[in-house]
């Protein structure tokens, strides 16, 4: 009887497991049964009610390669490659897909089906790390930020528009990422930013949004890492470390934009007394005529990074931190 018990346990707490399988079973077996039952029609009996769109796509990288130029055997299948089989979709006239994949906005197919149908491919380079990245995990679609079936404008305005491809639903790359990430159109306001505005950088130049190794989607493994892509000349060698700097650039700095100069998150001398309070200086409010809050303050006699750099192959050259000057 005991034996009973427990058998009887173990079903009844298995019970939710077996009804959640078993629906998502039949949910898989509807899709996949009239997928089953067609067949591949060849892109020419799409052509024959689509061929608008088909024009449309031979302008585009993909629609080159899938209609044109096919390099393996998915390839060939031309707009079946990503729809699906279309026997049941062409013999009903175009009433019904057939079970062929829709990446239309007022769908009802499952994001993941419309992604699975993209990283068939692009599942290599910049798009390795997708699965289980930030926007995956957000049930983003690739056709929520990608036009594929026609060009988003010339390429001479993509490239004038700070976007480096013409698959983007918009022009700017600006206008894909900043209508979700609400907070930093604000802070790419302020006086001192990230010159977005200028077209001198993209949200790509820093981030990857199809995932990374790294935290927040950067391009390189950590903020410093990614910081040096740009500001070479922070990385040293140097003799005397200011240690913040070289654990996180974030430490002192914002990321996109500040009201301070040089993107600082406050204002010298109250940024550098978060950390000193030594009885050697001043860690009071400090008035304006203090020795310690005049011109740049703290700076005025320490640079930000080091006091001193050695460089390989040259003699000790006692050079101070070239961008001081930039603070005057």
């Amino acid at each position: 009887m005991a034996r009973i018990g427990v058998f009887v346990q173990r079903v009844w707490s298995a019970l939710p497991a077996l009804l959640f399988f078993s629906l998502v079973g039949a949910r898989v077996s509807a899709w996949a049964e009239p997928i089953a039952q067609a067949s591949h029609a060849g892109s020419e009996a799409c052509l024959a009610c689509h061929g608008e769109q088909a024009e449309a796509m031979k302008e585009t990288a993909m629609g080159a390669i899938l209609l044109q130029a096919p390099r393996n055997s998915l390839e060939q299948l031309g707009c079946e490659s990503c729809h699906g089989p279309g026997s049941a979709h062409v013999e009903s006239g175009g009433q019904s897909l057939g079970g062929m994949l829709s990446f239309r906005a007022d769908s009802d197919e499952a994001t993941d089906r419309k992604n699975d149908a993209c990283t068939q491919c692009h599942e290599r380079g910049g798009q390795v790390y997708w699965r289980g990245s930030a926007h995956a995990s957000a049930n983003l679609a690739c056709v929520d930020c990608h036009l594929v079936m026609k060009r988003s404008s010339d390429r001479h305005q993509l490239k004038t528009a700070g976007s480096r491809t013409p698959l983007t639903i918009r022009r700017a790359e600006t206008e894909i990422c900043l209508p979700c990430h609400m907070e930093q159109p604000a802070t790419l306001q302020r006086s001192s930013h990230m010159p977005l505005r200028e077209g001198k950088l993209t949200c790509t130049s820093c981030h990857n949004p199809h995932g990374s190794a790294g935290p927040s989607l950067l391009v390189e493994n950590s903020v410093n890492e990614n910081c040096y892509r740009c500001h070479a000349e922070r990385r040293g060698p140097f003799l005397w470390e200011h240690s913040p700097a070289r654990e996180n650039c974030l430490d002192c700095h914002e990321a996109h934009g500040s009201i301070h100069a040089g993107l600082l998150k406050v204002k010298v001398p109250r940024l550098c007394q978060q950390c000193h309070i030594e009885t050697g200086h001043s860690t009071l409010p400090l008035s304006g005529a203090s020795r310690f809050a005049f011109n740049r303050s703290c700076l005025n006699c320490h640079p930000r990074y080091t006091a001193r750099t050695i460089l390989p192959g040259f003699a000790f050259s006692g050079r101070e931190d070239p961008g001081l000057e930039e603070e005057v």
